[in-house]
C-alpha cells in the first residue's frame, strides 16, 4: 500500500483526539439547524455509497461469479434501502419518528456487523446468475418484512424511549465488538493486500461510529454528526475495497498482462532473430539484412565466414555446455575487434558470419582476418580446459546477380577450403563450388542412413605368419545407399567426421563388430580378435571408456578379443592420449597404431603409450619390391617393433613377393587381397576352413609347412 493511502486511513483517526478535547468549541461554530443540514448531506452520501457498492457488486458478479461479491452487494443493498427509508422518515416528523429511526438503525447495525463477519468467514465458491436474482429478491423481501414488523410494533408494542435508547446503545456496542472480531480475523491472513487493508479500515471506522452512537444522547449534535462522518468514512472504505477488487485490481492485472505480452513479444522477436548462446543476430536476421542491402550496388559488399577448427570433436570431448561457453568466449573476442560497420552474426552450425556493407579494399578484409587470428592466439579458458580457438576463415565478395544465400554459401565454401592450408583463410573462387551440392546431399543422407540400417560391416582376415591361422579380422564399415548403391568410405567417412555423425556411427560399428565376434565363437569357430578403427571424434568423447565397457558387457565379448586402432596423427596430444589409452588398456583390450609411418608425430609416444601392435600402411608395402626406400623403411619398422616387443601387421599384401619379404623380416601378421578381400560375416562363417586352406597353400610355397599347425 502506498504512503498516501496510509494517510487516508490514519488521518481521520487522528481527528478523534481534538474532537474529544474541543467538542464544545467545535460545536459552537454551528447552530443546531446547521447540524441537521450536514446530517442530511452525510446521509445522502451514505445512501449513494451503499447503493454504489450494491450496483457495483451486481454488475461485476456476472464476470466473477463469486459468492463473497454477491453477498457484499446484497448486504449493502439492504443498508441502502434502510438508509433511504430512514432519510424519508426523518423528513416527516411524527410522534413515532424517533422510535422508527432507532429500530431501523438497530437492524442496520446488526445486519452490517453480522453480515460482514459472515462474509469473511464464508468459504469462497462460484455461483450462477440465478443465484444473483434470488439473493437480491430475498434482500428486498427482507427489507419490506422488517419495515412491516417495525411499523407494526410501533403501533401495538411500543417501548419506552429510555429503554429503547439503552437497547440502541447495547446494539451499537455489540456491533463494535463484532467489528473487532472481524479485524482480528482479517489480520490473521498474514501479508495484508490492499483489499484487506481497506476492509480493516472500514471496520475501525464502524467501531468509532458505533461507540459514538452508543454514548450520545442527541443525534443533532457534534457527536451525532461525527458518528455519521465515521460511518460515512467506513462505507467509503468499503466502496474502495469493492472497487479495488472488482475494477482497479482486474484493470491493473490487465495492464500487467498487456505489459507482459508486449515484453514477451519483444523477447520472442529477439529470440527469433538472435542466437540463444552468444546473443548475436542469427541467420534469419542476416538473410533479412542481406535481402534489404544487396540490391544497392553503389558499394562493394562482402561476407566473412568463420568456424572453430574441429568443433565437433571439441564438443564431443568437453560436452555441449562447455562448448557453448567456448562459443560465447569466441563471440566476445570477435566483437572486441569488430569495426563499427561490420555486422557479426552466429549460425546454428557453430559458425560466425560477418557481413560488411562497405568494403573499401581487399587488404582491409585481410587485415581484419589477421587481427582476428591474433585475437584468438591466447587459449580460451573454459572451466579447467584451456582450449585453442583455431579458426578457419572464408571470404566472399559480392558479385552482381548474386543472392544473399549464394553469397553466404560462397563464404562457407571458402572457409571449408581454408581447412587445408596453413594460413587458414581464403577468398572464394568459383572452382570451390564443384561437387558442393552432392557433398551436402550426402551429409543429409548420412543422417538417415544409420536409422534406415543402410550401413553394414565387412571383415578382412589377418593371418598369423607364425601359426598360419586366421586369429583376427579387421572390421570395415560399408554403406549401401538405396539409390546410389555402394558409397566409398573415402567419401562418406570425412563428411561424417566433419558433421559429428562419426560419433553415433562409430558406436554402431564397435557394437556390431563385438557382437559378431561373439557370434562366431558361439557358432563353434575358433576365437578371433576383431580390430575396430577409432576416429578422432570418438577419442574426444568423455564417456569413451565407459561406452567400450558397456558394449563389451552387452555383447558378452571378452576384452582380449577386441583391438582398437588409432592413427599416428592422433598421437600428437601425448598427455591426453596417454591417460585415455591406459584407461582402455586397463579394461583388457589391445591397442594398435594404424597407418604407421604416414604421420608426422614424434616416435617418443611408442615408449609412453600402452601399444600392442603396429600396422604398416599399404603405401609402403605396395612398392616394396621395386622401391629401395620403402624396403628400408619396412625393414626398419620390423626391427624397431621387434626390439620394443610389439606385434606388426602388414596391410595391403597382394603379391607373393611382398609376402616373401615380410616373412624374411619376421613380420607377425599379414592382411590383404593375397589371402582374402574384405568379406561379410556370413562368408567368414561359411568359408572359414577354405580360408585356412588357402593360407596354408600360399605359405607352403615358402617351405614353412613344418612350422604350421592348422
Amino acid at each position: 500500500m502506498e504512503k498516501k493511502e496510509v494517510w487516508y486511513i490514519v488521518l481521520p483517526l487522528l481527528l478523534v483526539l481534538p474532537l474529544l478535547g474541543l467538542s464544545n468549541q467545535v460545536f459552537g461554530f454551528f447552530k443546531e439547524e446547521s447540524y441537521i443540514c450536514l446530517n442530511l448531506i452525510i446521509q445522502v452520501l451514505i445512501i449513494v455509497f451503499t447503493m454504489a457498492i450494491a450496483i457495483q457488486s451486481w454488475l461485476v458478479f456476472s464476470h466473477l461469479l463469486s459468492n463473497q461479491t454477491l453477498y457484499i452487494g446484497n448486504l449493502f443493498f439492504i443498508i441502502a434501502l434502510f438508509e433511504f427509508v430512514n432519510l424519508v422518515i426523518a423528513q416527516n416528523p411524527m410522534a413515532e419518528t424517533l422510535y422508527l429511526e432507532i429500530w431501523l438503525d438497530l437492524i442496520m447495525r446488526l445486519c452490517l456487523s453480522i453480515g460482514f463477519l459472515f462474509i469473511i468467514l464464508k468459504p469462497k465458491k462460484r455461483l450462477t446468475m440465478n443465484d444473483r436474482n434470488y439473493t437480491y429478491r430475498s434482500s428486498l423481501l427482507f427489507v419490506l418484512l422488517s419495515l412491516f414488523l417495525v411499523y407494526f410494533s410501533s403501533k401495538y408494542f411500543s417501548l419506552e424511549e429510555q429503554l429503547l435508547l439503552k437497547a440502541n446503545a447495547i446494539v451499537h456496542l455489540f456491533s463494535a465488538v463484532l467489528q473487532g472480531v472481524t479485524i482480528v480475523i482479517l489480520s490473521k491472513k498474514g501479508k495484508l493486500p490492499k483489499r484487506v487493508m481497506w476492509l480493516i479500515s472500514a471496520a475501525f471506522y464502524l467501531i468509532i461510529s458505533d461507540v459514538f452512537f452508543a454514548f450520545i444522547k442527541d443525534l443533532k449534535s457534534i457527536w451525532g454528526f461525527s458518528a455519521l462522518i465515521y460511518q460515512f468514512l467506513a462505507f467509503y472504505f468499503f466502496l474502495k475495497a469493492i472497487y479495488y477488487t472488482t475494477v482497479a485490481r482486474p484493470y491493473q492485472q490487465l495492464l500487467k498482462t498487456k505489459r507482459d505480452l508486449e515484453h514477451s513479444q519483444q523477447e520472442l522477436h529477439f529470440q527469433a532473430y538472435h542466437d540463444d548462446i552468444t546473443k548475436l543476430p542469427n541467420e534469419h536476421l542476416l538473410l533479412k539484412t542481406l535481402k534489404e542491402d544487396l540490391h544497392d550496388n553503389s558499394r562493394q559488399k562482402a561476407i566473412i565466414a568463420i568456424e572453430i577448427d574441429r568443433l565437433a570433436g571439441i564438443r564431443s570431448s568437453i560436452g555441449i555446455s562447455y562448448s557453448n561457453t567456448m562459443m560465447k568466449l569466441v563471440a566476445e573476442r570477435i566483437q572486441a575487434i569488430l569495426p563499427p560497420h561490420y555486422f557479426a552474426t552466429k549460425l546454428r552450425e557453430g559458425q560466425f558470419i560477418i557481413y560488411i556493407n562497405h568494403v573499401r579494399t581487399r587488404e582491409e578484409l585481410l587485415q581484419f582476418c589477421l587481427n582476428l587470428k591474433s585475437a584468438m592466439e591466447k587459449p580460451l579458458q573454459v572451466q579447467l580446459f584451456p582450449l585453442n580457438g583455431n579458426l578457419n576463415i572464408g571470404i566472399a565478395m559480392h558479385e552482381e546477380d548474386c543472392s544473399g544465400e549464394e553469397l553466404l554459401m560462397h563464404a562457407q565454401l571458402a572457409m571449408r577450403e581454408a581447412r587445408q592450408i596453413p594460413q587458414r583463410f581464403l577468398f572464394y573462387k568459383p572452382y570451390m563450388s564443384n561437387g558442393l551440392a552432392d557433398r551436402l546431399l550426402i551429409e543429409q543422407e548420412l543422417h538417415k542412413a544409420l536409422a534406415n540400417e543402410e550401413f553394414y560391416l565387412d571383415f578382412q582376415p589377418q593371418v598369423n605368419l607364425k601359426t598360419g591361422k586366421i586369429e583376427s579380422v579387421e572390421a570395415l564399415v560399408r554403406w549401401r545407399h538405396p539409390t546410389r548403391g555402394f558409397v566409398s568410405p573415402e567419401l562418406f567417412i570425412p563428411i561424417a567426421e566433419e558433421s559429428g555423425l562419426i560419433i553415433p556411427l562409430g558406436k554402431w560399428i564397435l557394437e556390431t563388430a563385438c557382437f559378431q565376434a561373439n557370434a562366431w565363437k558361439e557358432q563353434g569357430l575358433p576365437p578371433m580378435k576383431v580390430a575396430v578403427n577409432l576416429s578422432l571424434g570418438q577419442l574426444f568423447q568423455q564417456d569413451l571408456v565407459q561406452m567400450v565397457q558397456e558394449i563389451l558387457q552387452g555383447t558378452n565379448l571378452e576384452p582380449k578379443y577386441l583391438q582398437l586402432e588409432i592413427t599416428e596423427s592422433m598421437t600428437m596430444n601425448i598427455d591426453q592420449m596417454t591417460q585415455l589409452l591406459h584407461e582402455l588398456k586397463a579394461i583388457g583390450i589391445q591397442i594398435a597404431v594404424d597407418d604407421f609411418g604416414t604421420g608426422y608425430s614424434s616416435l617418443s609416444y611408442l615408449k609412453d603409450f600402452p601399444i600392442d601392435c603396429l600396422k604398416i600402411d599399404r603405401a609402403f608395402v605396395r612398392n616394396i619390391q621395386h622401391n629401395p626406400n620403402d624396403e628400408a623403411l619396412v625393414s626398419m619398422i620390423l626391427s624397431m617393433a621387434k626390439h620394443l616387443r610389439l606385434k606388426v601387421v602388414a596391410e595391403g599384401i597382394e603379391e607373393v613377393e611382398q609376402l616373401a619379404f615380410l616373412i624374411d623380416g619376421d613380420c607377425d601378421y599379414i592382411q590383404g587381397y593375397l589371402f582374402s578381400k574384405p568379406i561379410s560375416a556370413e562368408q567368414i562363417s561359411n568359408t572359414f576352413n577354405e580360408l585356412h586352406n588357402r593360407a596354408r597353400d600360399i605359405l607352403t610355397e615358402f617351405k614353412y609347412e613344418e612350422d604350421y599347425v592348422i
